[in-house]
């Protein structure tokens, strides 16, 4: 049985300031805080959906004016679908709770969904690269310079729709590949990523935590390809002849572009025993959970550790 709390008093929203946000939280104490603290200037409706936790993930979010949800079932996408339920405005933000989007970024998001025909939105990457691995790095380096990576939704830690947006995810159903899902359910035309809007995102500190949450990824996304029901996957760009260019282009990028091409290597073959394993625990990667740098998405110039995905 899932168990709130009423939403604490506010004064009314202004228009950009009338949507809600969802935020799914599983035993995400550790990196809440920065993200409720920079959403602390918006007024529309937050609500944390805290799914599963053993930690103190609803207290914590409680303590900080927020309203909670909680439910004992560990599943995200019934997160999601919890959040909807206990959420009325649009525009609708589904954010990730280990990543920071401060209220002005939310804002923009916004104005971009007033835009006609754009039903979904999501900000810019900033990667928190601060004690990363080298063979991380050299991922990511490749990574966020394939042309899907850029372009679409996907692997932001957030999503923003309008109310013809929402229609399109109102029926949530078990996927490991969620974000993924939602980001194909819009066309090229239906979508906007914004520079105004960004997201510090940490990512994977060892590269077997990389190799973790690619395992992971590869496997959400071998299910979602097997769904008759899911929407159309759009490849990323990292095909040989890609990464080729890339090299071509920046010669530089040669032994990262190894490192990518053995990464993806072993997470296809990592994501085959998953499937005769059966089981994904073990794949959530805590190393990137560990607290977030002081540094909000509007003060990304005082930091030298951030990296865009440019």
């Amino acid at each position: 049985m899932a168990r709130t709390e009423p939403l604490p008093a506010r004064p009314p929203a202004s228009p950009v300031d009338a949507g809600s946000i969802v935020i799914p939280a599983h035993n995400e104490e550790r990196v809440i805080g920065p993200l409720l603290t920079a959403l602390g200037g918006w007024d529309g409706e937050v609500v944390v959906v805290a799914n599963g936790c053993t930690d103190g993930t609803a207290d914590l979010a409680r303590s900080m004016g927020v309203r909670v949800v909680e439910t004992p079932v560990p599943s995200k996408i019934r997160a999601l679908a919890l959040g909807d339920s206990h959420v009325s405005r649009f525009p609708r933000f589904y954010v990730d709770a280990d990543v920071v989007l401060g209220a002005d970024d939310v804002r923009a998001l916004s104005g971009a969904l007033a835009e006609p025909g754009v039903h979904a939105a999501g900000p810019e990457r900033l990667l928190a690269m601060d004690g990363v691995g080298r063979a991380v790095r050299a991922y990511y380096d490749v990574w966020t310079r394939l042309p899907g990576v850029r372009t679409e939704l996907y692997g932001r830690g957030v999503i923003a729709v309008d109310e013809t947006g929402h229609r399109r995810l109102a029926h949530w159903r078990e996927a490991m590949a969620d974000d993924l899902a939602a980001a194909m359910s819009f066309t090229p035309a239906e979508l906007r990523v914004l520079a105004e809007a960004q997201v510090l995102i940490r990512p994977p500190r060892r590269y077997t935590d990389l190799l973790r949450r690619r395992i992971r990824a590869a496997t959400g996304n071998a299910a979602l390809h097997r769904d008759p029901r899911a929407p159309r996957v759009r490849g990323s760009g990292a095909s040989l002849g890609e990464l080729a260019r890339l090299v071509r282009r920046e010669p530089a990028l040669l032994p990262p572009a190894a490192v990518f091409l053995v990464t993806a290597l072993l997470a296809r073959l990592g994501a085959r025993w998953v499937r005769v394993r059966g089981s994904t625990t073990w794949l959530r990667d805590e190393s990137s959970r560990l607290p977030t740098p002081r540094t909000t998405p509007g003060a990304v110039s005082a930091a030298p550790h951030l990296a865009s995905e440019q």
